[in-house]
Parts: C-alpha cells; structure tokens; sequence
C-alpha cells in the first residue's frame, strides 16, 4: 500500500481498498538540553522495513520503506549505485504534514511554470516528465523557547530650527526665504524586554538552497499530524543534515532580529540606537518535522538545478539556467528584423525619389520645340510677350 495524497489514506495499488492511518494526537516536543545529553532513548529507525542510501554524487542520505527504490538522486539528478542498507537509527521524527497535492497536479504546476521559462534550455523539460520528480519528505527543525533581554543605547528625539536663506528668484532677484531644519538630541536608554518564540522552522537539509526552501511558506503546521511510517509509503524521507544544536543557533539569529524591533519599540523616540543586547534563552523545546515536496533536480554544464513544489499549497519555487543558443537564436532574428524594416524603407525612400524625378521630367516636357509652349500648356509671361512682339 502507498499513501495517497488526495484522500490522506493508504491505498493499495492493486485493488484499490483504501485504510486510514491510525495517527492521532498532539505532535510532542523535546527538551533540547535533554536531548543532547541523552545517548540513544531519542534515537530510532525511521520504520521497521526501512532502508537508507546515499547518493556518491551529492552526499545526501534518503530513507525509503519496500517496495520503493532509491533510482535518480532527488537533490542531484545522479543515478544511485550505491546498495541500500538498514535505516541508522535517527532523531525520530515527532510529527509529519502530510502531501495534498498528488503527483499530476504537482507536474501540471511545473509544466505552467516551465512556460513561463523562454530562454530556459531544453534539459529542463524533463522535469516536467512522469519521472521527472518524485515525492520526498524533507527534515525541518522547529524551536520554541522563552527569551529576555537587557539593552542599553540611545534615544534620538527631534527638533526643528528656522534658518534663512538667500535665492534667485524667476525674475532673477534675490529673496530671503525660510525653512525647518530637523535636528536630533540623543539620550541615554536601557531597559529590559521579554519575548516568548514559538515554532521558528529551520530547514534541516542542506540539499536544497535554504531561501528557495523559505520561498515555499507558509506551511500549514497546525496540521500537523503525529510521526506515521505509513506515510513514507511511495515517498522518501531525507535524513537531517542539520543536527538540533546547529539548527538551534540558526534560529537565534531570526530571534534576535525580532528581540531588536522590540528593543527600539521599547527605547522609543524619533530614532534609536543599540548599543547592547544581552539574550538568555531559556525552556528550549523543539520538534523534528517531515515536510512533504515534490522535487525535480537536473544537470547542466556540470551544475545543479532544482524545481520545487510544495506538495501541501502547490508553490513552485525553481531554477533554471539561460540557454545560450535560444538568447543567441532571439538575437539574430531581432537583427533580422532591424536589417529588414532598414531595407523596407530605403527600398521606398529610392520608389519615392524617382516619382518625384519623373514628375519633374513632365513639366519640361510640357514646354515645345524652340521653348514655345506645348499643346495645352499656358505660356509664361515672357512668351507671351514675345508672341505679341511678333
């Protein structure tokens, strides 16, 4: 049986019967102290059945549960060789969001962004084939925890004088005009702040670029279900590159740009300046989550590029290289039509400048032998003297 994403059930492939997975409940969190210090009671196998293998071209691990197979690299496009063996036991997953949007939906999504992609090579169309990408889970870490913080800097408030000036005005006098001029005084501050954080999601792959990963929110974690191999079914699960720790320094450095705003919030005014932030971080908890996508990754000149659907909202986040033949194709044609228009229009200059000669032509010819006036010509001033002087 797989899981299907349309119904949120397993289902098996031959018959049809469909049967829903029995998790339910809250999805737990952990202390992080705890978890460091704890040597294996966290640690287990993604599922009894499973298998892990990793890709020699990128490096990165996938789990995967029979009948599935590792095939194409999810994150580098190469071919797996190397022999799936037990999944090593991990930080086991607490909770899990499970895929939405099936696999023809996800490729439709693809296929409308691809074109979109004009100067996009060839190579890229094959993402948007059957086997193009495939379902995988990916490792997130979220972080709660509370934080206070003590600060010292400056308060900036504002002041206005009134200064003169000269100019020219329009009839080039001089005139005195006036005008405000801001000013700032500066006043000692500090003071302390208090901030609670919950759920800071920090990717815990290193596989695929972490802003196109932050480009998919928002995911819908109150969705969230607890941690089921079942759901693994027909998917991969990569294994975390990120452990707790390093992901938990990572998201400190979101909390402090929040810890900041409130900082200059607190000190107030017109302007602030920070001088120091002292941070303790205390009741850390976190939750290892499985994050479901569809991914295609591919080759081109010996770099790698992904295409990314978020398999709950249908977001498609992705890079592609320019292809320098269609850029080189579209630049010929541009100077083909310029040559063309530049041609057209000498070719109707030239037209035009020999009507204009013949017209000119005709009116000589108007005129008769010995400059007397043609047949249906009216004689010019002078001729018609010299006529009546005969």
């Amino acid at each position: 049986m797989e899981f299907e994403p349309e119904s949120g059930q397993m289902k098996c492939g031959s018959c049809g019967h469909r049967q829903a997975l029995e998790a339910q409940g809250r999805v737990q969190s952990h202390s992080l102290t705890e978890i460091l210090k704890a040597e294996g009671e966290y640690f287990k196998p993604l599922g009894e059945q499973a298998l892990q293998v990793q890709c020699g071209g990128c490096g990165g691990i996938v789990v995967f549960a029979p009948p599935e197979v590792a095939g194409i690299c999810s994150f580098c496009g190469a071919a797996i060789v190397a022999q799936p063996k037990a999944a090593d036991p991990l930080i086991a997953p607490d909770g899990v969001l499970p895929a939405l949007i099936p696999k023809k939906k996800a490729q439709e999504q693809v296929r409308q962004w691809l074109g979109t992609r004009w100067f996009a090579p060839n190579a890229l169309k094959r993402i948007a084939q059957p086997e193009g990408i495939g379902g995988v889970y990916l490792p997130f870490w979220t972080y709660d925890c509370d934080t206070n913080s003590s600060y010292s800097g400056e308060r900036g408030e504002h002041y206005y004088d009134t200064e003169f000036y000269t100019e020219t005005d329009s009839q080039g006098n001089t005139v005195q005009r006036t005008r405000e001029v801001q000013h700032t005084r500066w006043y000692s501050a500090s003071g302390a702040v208090s901030r609670g954080f919950i759920d800071v999601l920090i990717p815990a792959t290193r596989a695929v670029p972490e802003a196109r990963l932050n480009k998919l929110q928002p995911w819908d974690l109150p969705a969230l279900c607890p941690y089921e191999p079942g759901y693994l079914a027909g998917f991969k699960a990569q294994r975390y590159q990120v452990e707790p720790a390093a992901g938990f320094a990572e998201a400190q450095g979101l909390m402090r740009s929040a810890i900041e705003r409130d900082v200059r919030r607190d000190i107030g005014g017109d302007e602030q300046r920070i001088d120091n932030i002292d941070t303790t971080y205390s009741n850390v908890m976190f939750r290892h989550l499985l994050l479901p996508v569809w991914i295609g990754a591919y080759r081109f000149q010996n770099k790698v590029y992904h295409v990314v659907v978020n398999a709950r909202t249908n977001e498609v986040q992705g890079e592609r290289p320019y292809s320098v033949w269609k850029i080189a194709m579209l630049a010929v044609l541009v100077l083909f039509l310029v040559w063309l228009f530049v041609f057209l229009q000498a070719q109707n200059s030239t037209r035009t400048g020999g009507k204009d000669h013949d017209h000119h032509g005709g009116n000589v010819a108007a005129s008769g032998e010995n400059g007397r006036p043609g047949k249906g010509a009216e004689p010019s001033h002078s001729q018609t003297s010299d006529l009546l002087t005969s």
